[in-house]
């Protein structure tokens, strides 16, 4: 397949929680490459970045191109009046429901446009956004944020979003959204909720842009299904081989675990490049990407480039806590960092890589000492109660509470809070009464110990040295499609 002109080569990763926030897509994009910054989570991102860091100039350049400054007052005053003191912990909204307030709306859609808005400062590069299919509720108030943005792509995985090409082109054109819940087990229509976005109160003078869409996925056959199934046009797939870092797509046929725990991928889980190429859209190729000989291998089975994570996560611009990347890097350098696939540390059923790091939620140590509390709910399930009515539950919260709504016991066994895990990863981890912060969780794709040959003769790296790195001799290929 021949690249379309004008199609980057290099995609940095949608990371966690703030790993790719906006100044990594920001340096990524500024270099002709499409920077990405990650949605999840999005609204409690903002407003602790305001009670630690307040609104700078950069910050209130973006705030005041916000169609609704009522919304702007109100949050900036409810959370930037004064900075949070170390020892306070950070004020909290309400989790999400079906039946979310306006001013849990207005939050998303502010911090989704602020977020893209300020990875697009300074340059006319492309920026992207990426989201779980997993964590429907804030999906349609975050996508639509980022369109008022201007943002260029939207990526999506973990789960197969075929509702999604279609929404997209409804809110560039300003259209009321309805969409079902996805309920947990059997329930009749009549019993799942519809979420409601009326995008009519932040609507611009000027139109907005429908961004391009691309699927991440894990095989052709689910890359096929998208393109089949989808309500509007899929512009292209992000195909992720496991050893990709974050959530994985489970092995195809039977399950069977290694003697480590790990899920065993077989032949059905090879890509055929074919077959993706067959469907007519460019395809990048994510997962165990470290060098210019990977890119070079992806031209040759048809891809337009690569995805990149894991070595974009550990660069300067990374939103990664300062010490806790530093002390990774070290690992790295002094030693090695296993990476192993847990089938129980996500609630959503995916596996889900985790990186054995001193301190963090890999130790079993600090996963028992942690008191289980859900108080910010991206993944939790909803199911409908006895009454008829819809609840909420994930078995990452107090068991007692669990099982109270329906649960089974043996779904709570091993399960990390990865919300507040990753929260504390990206330096945002809230602090609990006892003075105990939230311990981190550190995702990243097996190939991490490569980052070594980044570090030569230097204990850090930047955005551009990975992309001059991955770019190596093929510069000039680039440059001339």
């Amino acid at each position: 397949m021949n690249r379309e002109v004008g199609t980057p080569w290099l995609i940095q990763g949608g990371m966690g929680i703030a790993i790719s926030g906006w100044p990594l897509a920001r340096a990524v994009s500024s270099a002709g490459q499409l920077g990405v910054v990650s949605g999840t989570a999005i609204d409690n991102v903002f407003i602790r970045r305001l009670q630690d860091q307040g609104v700078d100039e950069s910050l209130r350049a973006a705030l005041d191109r916000f169609p609704l400054p009522t919304v702007v007052s109100e949050v900036v005053e409810r959370f930037a009046s004064s900075r949070r003191e170390e020892s306070e912990p950070y004020q909290t909204i309400q989790m999400l429901t079906h039946r979310n307030v306006q001013r849990s709306i207005d939050l998303l859609v502010l911090a989704a446009f602020v977020e893209v808005s300020m990875a697009k400062q300074g340059h006319d590069g492309v920026v992207g956004i990426n989201l779980l299919t997993k964590v429907q509720i804030p999906t349609v108030p975050t996508l639509f944020g980022a369109i008022l943005a201007g943002v260029d792509y939207v990526l999506m995985g973990a789960g197969v979003p075929t509702h999604i090409p279609g929404l997209l082109e409804q809110l560039a054109l300003g259209q009321r959204i309805s969409l079902p819940l996805d309920i947990a087990g059997s329930v009749e229509p009549s019993q799942i909720p519809m979420l409601e976005f009326d995008p009519s109160p932040y609507l611009p003078s000027n139109s907005l842009r429908r961004p391009k869409f691309l699927g991440i996925v894990s095989s052709h056959v689910l890359a096929t299904a998208l393109a089949k199934r989808s309500n509007g046009p899929v512009d292209g797939f992000v195909v992720e081989r496991p050893n990709a870092g974050g959530h994985n797509a489970p092995p195809r046929g039977k399950f069977t675990l290694d003697s480590d725990g790990n899920p065993e991928y077989g032949e059905r889980d090879r890509v055929d490049f074919d077959a993706l190429g067959a469907l007519g859209a460019p395809f990048w190729i994510g997962g165990g990407i470290t060098s210019a000989r990977d890119v070079q291998h992806a031209f040759d089975v048809g891809a337009a480039g690569v995805q990149v994570g894991t070595l974009f996560a550990y660069c300067r611009e990374s939103g990664m806590e300062t010490s806790l990347r530093q002390r990774v890097l070290a690992s790295i350098v002094h030693d090695s960092v296993k990476v192993s696939t847990s089938v129980r540390a996500s609630s959503t059923g995916y596996p889900f890589k985790v990186a054995s790091i001193e301190g963090t939620m890999a130790e079993t140590s600090v996963q028992e000492a942690r008191e289980r509390i859900c108080d910010l709910g991206y993944l939790r399930e909803p199911f409908v109660k006895s009454n008829g009515a819809v609840g909420y539950r994930c078995p990452g919260e107090p068991v007692e509470m669990y099982l109270r709504k329906g649960g089974q016991i043996e779904e709570t066994t091993g399960r990390d809070c990865l919300c507040n895990g990753l929260m504390a990863t990206c330096g945002l981890g809230q602090l609990r009464e006892d003075g105990v912060k939230e311990p981190p969780i550190v995702t990243s794709g097996d190939c991490i110990n490569e980052i070594r040959t980044l570090l030569v003769e230097r204990a850090d790296y930047s955005a551009l040295d990975v992309i001059a790195h991955l770019a190596g001799a093929k510069v000039e290929l680039v440059a001339a499609d």
